[in-house]
């Protein structure tokens, strides 16, 4: 944060969440750390976190990440417009991957929702906060960025996105790995929505159409109409050759996944975007079921990255 180029005056404040390996780094450079011996989960650090800054402007990150050089002032730049209550960033993968091509579309997304007015994708990586915008997260609720997005909006607030403001991630280490953290993120959002539902009819106006443009119709609707057209592909197999070439793809989608193809060949993107397609319809069955089943954990042990 220090190092970020930011010319005004800077607090770093580190929430070590039950991690006294993380409290003991953060002291060492100088950062003021508030600790305790147990694991609440991300939403809850940010609520202590909040309670403890004693600046107009918050800018909340992730100890895992990288942020680019001038994000701090691209982001507090747009808080001369009174109306903004947040300003999100952009996040970018090191994995060069499906994960990097998912995050492209994330950010043209977004640019596009925020031209209309607001959005509603907050980065959980990188996100400047108008202090008195914020309200305290539910304990019950495990997507901060979600949460607060939609409160925000509720409440008569802009959020703008800034594409100057950058925030790397480190790939995950397997497949594995990001299934586990699509599929519980999936089925967290999905109570969010549930708690927030008031907001998901004509009422909601603007705010609403990007919720079902933006997440909910891709946990839901777009998986369940995957899964139709793929059983009527099989049943289709031998009389429709659009039949053969959907499944055909999914066939290259699967072997993308198990291996995916060396960079620098010109059929290595569309095969990574079939493999990331395909990857990211089964998260969201995934996290429907995990939802239903009552996996909403508040709080995990995080795996290295």
């Amino acid at each position: 944060m220090q190092a970020n180029g930011y010319p005004g005056p800077l607090e770093v404040l580190v929430v070590a969440d039950g991690d006294p390996d993380t409290a003991a780094a953060a002291e060492r450079a100088g950062a003021r750390v508030l600790s305790g011996p147990d694991r609440l989960g991300k939403s809850q650090a940010l609520n202590q976190g909040f309670s403890e800054s004693h600046t107009p402007i918050v800018v909340i990150t992730d100890a895992n990440n990288r942020l680019a050089p001038g994000g701090l002032s691209a982001l507090v730049r747009h808080f001369d417009d009174l109306s903004i209550g947040a300003v999100t960033g952009e996040k970018t993968e090191e994995d060069g991957g499906g994960e990097s091509m998912y995050w492209r579309f994330e950010s043209w997304l977004k640019q596009r929702e925020s031209a209309l007015g607001t959005t509603i994708a907050l980065v959980g990586e990188f996100t400047a906060f108008r202090a008195e915008a914020w309200q305290p997260i539910p304990r019950d609720v495990a997507i901060d960025d979600v949460w607060a997005a939609l409160d925000l909006a509720e409440r008569g607030w802009r959020i703008a996105y800034e594409p100057g403001a950058r925030a790397i991630d480190p790939p995950a280490s397997s497949l594995a790995d990001q299934w586990e953290r699509r599929t519980r993120s999936v089925a967290n959002a999905l109570h969010v929505f549930v708690c927030r539902r008031h907001q998901l009819g004509p009422s909601g106006g603007l705010v609403a159409v990007e919720i079902w443009g933006h997440r909910l119709g891709r946990y839901t609707l777009g998986p369940l109409a995957h899964v139709l057209l793929l059983g009527v592909a099989v049943r289709r197999l031998r009389s429709s050759r659009m039949a053969r070439l959907f499944l055909v793809g999914h066939a290259v989608g699967i072997w993308g996944l198990w291996r995916p193809p060396p960079a620098g060949r010109w059929w290595r993107a569309p095969i990574v975007m079939a493999s990331q397609i395909l990857f990211l319809q089964g998260v969201a069955l995934g996290g429907l079921l995990r939802y239903f089943r009552g996996g909403r954990e508040t709080a995990w042990i995080t795996v290295e990255r």
